[in-house]
């Protein structure tokens, strides 16, 4: 053999092969076996009519059935196949005259399946081998000439030219070598004494006896047979049957009895003791089977698989003391047993696959083999329920893996497939293989909002910069699909855009306030904030943010009758003969705030005589305590604080004069009174104010009896307690909110003078509900804001 591998080595090889096709697009090639790898079969491209840039795209590949090791590939490059691994004739088909081993090629996209036969051609590898390097012979010396002796034949794995041929005898005097064939045709060597032996001139001999096969080159193999002349043994040993049979399953036991052979002797004594050995047995054979050589009991001695064999011929030998001896043949015949479960394959998978996928889509290809035969082998596959996916039969044993329905990332990201495959045998034997399947992300789902709207609340005055509220946008996708970003959509509040009043963080969805808010300039304003994910295209949704700006005591209460201390002098008349809780004045204040922080409240908290005038707390109406007397002064002077109910509260203050009179002619006479030097700056005032009222009396009816004369119906131009102050009076921004202020009063009053004499009675009449006065005296009192007003003055403009 070392010999013939030189040879290769030195001059090279040769080898052939051919193509035909068959139907079903089947492929026959024939190559010399022990080719080194590389080395080119025949070219699949051109025999299959494809492009060569195809089988790479289309994942062209080889497999050998029942075998995971890959004999031999295909070059995608060229199409060319080529030889992967050494292929050993003698290993795969043992002494069949034909060995023919099954491929597949397999395409994938779309899945087509082609059949390799490969013919495996002999070649001389193997040199002929004696079973054992010493045949020991024990022949009498009255062994007649003529006589034969069996040897047992060399084995060569090869067949036919390449086995044993021919057998060469080294040359002696004595015997000659003469080859045999059996009925069943297989040969054996037998040893022919050719000259009679005589013990005492030579006792023993040995002789080389060389096998030589048909090959190129040859080889061959030695054994040496060792003679030992004794007295004569005329009688063989004589097997019972020519050929035994047995039957064994596979899978059976070690030391499990297969048959016992049995052969008798007429001879007697040592002559006649009978012992047995295996004369041929291949490799795989010695490491299967025992041979007891007294009792002829075969039995297994390794491990029997009917996929590895299926049908086994030993030759065992029997021979008596003095070395005559006798063969038989034994057929062991193995039974199969359902001992292979299915083994799957994971051919191609697609992983990971988008989520987008329509149902149907492909995603993997599944190879299932059974190594059992005939209904053993049938296999069934099965897929877990609950999937979507399913097993669809292909070719042969291939099955695709294809969805059946739509793949949502966002519910399931991954599947743990599990494949059963499960024979028909008895019983049947199942195997599992577990596939990993991930979805990819599309961007199919737009960011959501937690909430349907969000509402801000801030006080006014807060400062720049600070956090109104915060919205939250969830989206399933995942990584740049599922990345929220936050922007304000534009808009305009009160005519200015949006992202001047706020502010929204890209990343947290944190809404800032820009700048300071009003309440008295706006109590309240939408934006709408868009969420957009990142991924392409982008998704997005819009949400509304409502802000709320809540109010703070920021502003005090503005006096609009009287008018506050400092601008102007107000003097009020009030008859002599008032008793206790009439009304004499009312002081009139708003508040630019709302709720509570414009309620007010009106305490005197300085007057010249404390106990005459009392003030309504709430309605800012001032009345006398108890009847006036002469005693009292005839100039009054209050001074009242208007207080709202924030915290912080706020207040203002203004004066009251009051002249107890019954008409303006006293007035005058009045000018002398001289205050002390704590109420000298009061006294002023009021000289001033009833100068200023006495200078524009006659153009005041001048004018009010022109107004009178335009209009047809007489106004009530009394003194209402809740008279509605024209909008010159009021705070800018100055929104009234119903019971908080003191614009509206439950009460209406009117104050009037009886004509005739100087003493006049001060009536209190409650029988108005309007809250408005005439436009006119609006007009006047907008005209002449330094003008002292009373219950007087209304007299006589009425």
């Amino acid at each position: 053999m070392m010999h013939l591998r030189s040879a290769l080595q030195s001059y090279g090889f040769v080898f052939f092969f051919y193509v035909v096709r068959y139907a079903h697009g089947d492929l026959s090639y024939s190559i010399q076996e022990e080719l080194k790898r590389g080395s080119v079969i025949g070219n699949i491209a051109k025999d299959l009519g494809l492009e060569v840039a195809r089988l790479s795209a289309r994942k062209a590949r080889v497999d050998m059935e029942e075998n995971e090791i890959k004999f031999i590939g295909i070059n995608l490059r060229s199409g060319d196949l080529v030889v992967a691994e050494r292929i050993d004739r003698e290993e795969h088909c043992g002494e069949k005259p034909s060995c023919v081993l099954k491929f597949e090629l397999l395409l994938e996209n779309p899945l087509e399946l082609h059949r390799l036969s490969l013919q495996v051609q002999d070649v001389n590898d193997n040199a002929p081998n004696f079973p054992k390097d010493v045949i020991k012979l024990e022949i009498r010396e009255s062994a007649a000439k003529g006589a034969r002796y069996r040897i047992n034949a060399a084995q060569d794995a090869d067949i036919g030219k390449n086995s044993v041929e021919s057998y060469i005898l080294e040359q002696n005097p004595h015997f000659v070598f003469s080859i045999q064939t059996t009925s069943a045709g297989s040969k054996y060597g037998e040893l022919v004494l050719d000259k009679e032996l005589d013990r005492e001139e030579q006792q023993e001999m040995k002789l080389l006896l060389t096998a030589v096969d048909g090959g190129s080159p040859q080889r061959s193999g030695t054994v040496v047979i060792h003679v030992i002349v004794l007295d004569a043994n005329d009688n063989a040993p004589v097997f019972t049957e020519a050929v035994y049979t047995a039957t064994l399953a596979e899978n059976s036991p070690m030391k499990t009895p297969v048959i016992t052979v049995s052969a008798s002797d007429a001879d007697e004594g040592v002559n006649g003791e009978v012992t047995y050995e295996f004369s041929r047995l291949s490799d795989k054979s010695q490491k299967l089977f025992s041979l007891d050589e007294k009792t002829g009991e075969i039995s297994v001695s390794g491990d029997i698989d009917y996929e590895e064999g299926r049908k086994y011929e030993v030759f065992v030998e029997a021979k008596d003391g003095y070395g005559l001896s006798s063969e038989t043949k034994v057929i062991i015949d193995i039974t199969n047993v359902n001992d292979n479960a299915p083994v799957i394959y994971l051919k191609s998978l697609t992983n990971p696959i988008p989520e987008n996928v329509s149902p149907g889509t492909e995603v993997g290809i599944i190879n299932v083999q059974d190594r059992d035969s005939e209904s053993n082998r049938q296999v069934r596959c099965s897929i877990q329920q609950g999937a979507p996916f399913k097993l669809v039969p292909s070719i042969k044993n291939y099955y695709s893996l294809v969805t059946t329905g739509q793949l949502d990332r966002e519910l399931v990201s991954d599947y743990n497939i599990t494949i059963t495959a499960t024979d028909e045998g008895s019983p049947p034997l199942s195997s599992s293989k577990t596939v990993q399947l991930s979805v990819a992300d599309i961007n199919d789902n737009p960011p959501v909002f937690e909430e349907q709207s969000y509402s801000a609340y801030v006080s006014e005055n807060n400062k720049p910069g600070s956090t109104l509220c915060s919205v939250t946008a969830r989206d399933p996708d995942w990584r740049q699909n599922g990345t929220v970003i936050y922007s304000l959509l534009p808009g305009e509040v009160n005519g200015a855009p949006v992202s001047s009043y706020v502010s929204v963080n890209g990343d947290t969805g944190v809404i800032h306030a820009v700048r300071s808010f009003d309440y008295e300039q706006f109590r309240s304003f939408k934006v709408q904030v868009m969420a957009r994910d990142n991924g392409s295209p982008p998704l997005s949704s819009n949400v509304t943010v409502s802000v709320f700006v809540s109010d703070v005591n920021d502003n005090s209460p503005q006096i609009l009758y009287p008018a506050p201390e400092g601008n102007s002098f107000m003097t009020e008349l009030v008859p002599k003969a008032a008793h206790g809780g009439s009304l004499v004045s009312k002081v009139i204040a708003v508040d630019a705030d709302s709720g509570q922080n414009a309620w007010l409240s009106y305490e005197i908290v300085k007057s010249t005589d404390p106990g005459l005038f009392t003030i309504g707390v709430h309605s800012g109406e001032i009345r006398t305590q108890r009847d006036i007397s002469e005693s009292d002064s005839m100039k009054q002077n209050l001074i009242v604080a208007v207080k709202d109910n924030g915290q912080p509260s706020l207040s203002a203050t203004c004066s009251m004069y009051l002249l107890i009179s019954d008409n303006l002619a006293e007035v005058p006479e009045l000018k002398d009174i001289s205050y002390d030097e704590k109420n000298s700056k009061l006294t002023s005032y009021l000289i001033i104010a009833l100068v200023s009222v006495s200078t524009f009396f006659l153009t005041f009816i001048i004018i009010i009896l022109g107004v009178r004369f335009c209009r047809r119906r007489k106004p009530r131009l009394l003194f209402d307690g809740a008279v509605a102050i024209p909008s010159a009076y009021l705070p800018p921004n100055y929104a009234d909110v119903d019971a908080t202020g003191t614009l509206r009063s439950a009460y209406n009053y009117d104050a009037y003078l009886t004509t005739g004499s100087r003493t006049s009675d001060f009536k209190f009449v409650t029988s108005y509900n309007d809250n408005t006065l005439p436009m006119h005296f609006a007009s006047l009192c907008n005209s002449f804001p330094q003008m002292p007003v009373g219950p007087s003055l209304l007299h006589f403009l009425n």
